[in-house]
């Protein structure tokens, strides 16, 4: 693909134009349970002899979670799914979708748990995901990901061989995205590695709800952070043993991943074209 322009035309009205008039929102959290969506936690963390953590051999398994680290609560008066963190793994929808867009509020809670209790709050919105659960270092589906992480919500990160070109540069020993730059791929194999990192900063501080939203059409997606683009990602794809396969649809999976966070007003609509014009010179 040759260098491109990207213009970004007034949300609101793009937003008007960019679904089906008869594509209402379709809530995925009931506010009241879990109805919808698998649980799937991996393998533990358990303290070893010398005072660090190891992880066990065995993952906890699919709808197993002894320890509620999925769970519906009441949060600044409203229902909103928590996810301790305490245990790896991730909240998956039952259904698999394509031509999208997602909408959710998230914030972070107070507590966090070895091995990351000294890091960053993390977690993340998996799309495309599927395949077999703990594809990824045994916690997550095969999936794209739109990173939820303590300064860092709109990043990209490719799970178990998810691939994505993005128009990117270099900063430091990151790369960033740019709509002026070169389209670079990033995967787990490539030159660049399969980080991503958003540009601009959108998110709220700590402790604060913040608003994001995920646009899938074809194989291309769009990262919104709190109303602002923050990435563009084309020809989504995955790594198999006989090569590369395009990645257009999936699963929507919610990490759990050493930190406490809460998501509700959790809603995904069909969408028929992207909020975005794309010119190529």
């Amino acid at each position: 693909m040759p260098k491109a322009h990207i213009f970004l035309i007034a949300f609101a009205l793009l937003a008007s134009i960019s679904c089906k008039p008869e594509n209402q929102w379709e809530p995925l959290f009931n506010e009241k349970d879990l109805t919808g969506w698998d649980t799937y936690l991996g393998p533990p963390w358990v303290a070893t002899s010398d005072s660090t953590v190891g992880r066990s051999d065995r993952p906890i398994g699919l709808n197993i979670d002894p320890l509620s680290v999925f769970s519906v609560v009441e949060v600044d008066g409203q229902p909103a799914i928590r996810i301790s963190g305490e245990q790896w793994g991730g909240l998956s929808t039952t259904q698999e979708y394509h031509n999208y867009h997602l909408s959710l509020q998230f914030k972070w809670g107070e507590a966090k748990y070895k091995p990351r209790d000294k890091n960053k709050r993390d977690s993340g919105i998996l799309y495309h995901a599927g395949g077999p659960h703990g594809a990824d270092y045994g916690f997550w589906m095969r999936s794209q990901e739109f990173q939820v992480q303590e300064g860092d919500c709109g990043d990209y990160w490719g799970v178990a061989g998810g691939i994505m070109d993005i128009l990117a540069k270099k900063s430091d020993d990151l790369y960033v995205y740019d709509p002026e730059a070169e389209l670079l791929t990033f995967s787990d194999s490539s030159a660049v590695g399969r980080r991503c990192v958003k540009y601009p900063d959108a998110e709220n501080p700590t402790g604060e709800w913040n608003t994001l939203e995920l646009y899938c059409f074809g194989d291309t997606t769009v990262h919104v952070v709190n109303n602002k683009v923050v990435m563009v990602l084309y020809n989504s794809r995955y790594m198999t043993e006989t090569g590369e396969l395009p990645l257009k649809s999936g699963k929507i999976q919610i990490q759990s991943e050493g930190a406490e966070v809460f998501y509700r007003d959790i809603k995904v609509k069909r969408i028929s074209n992207l909020p975005i014009v794309l010119i190529n010179n």
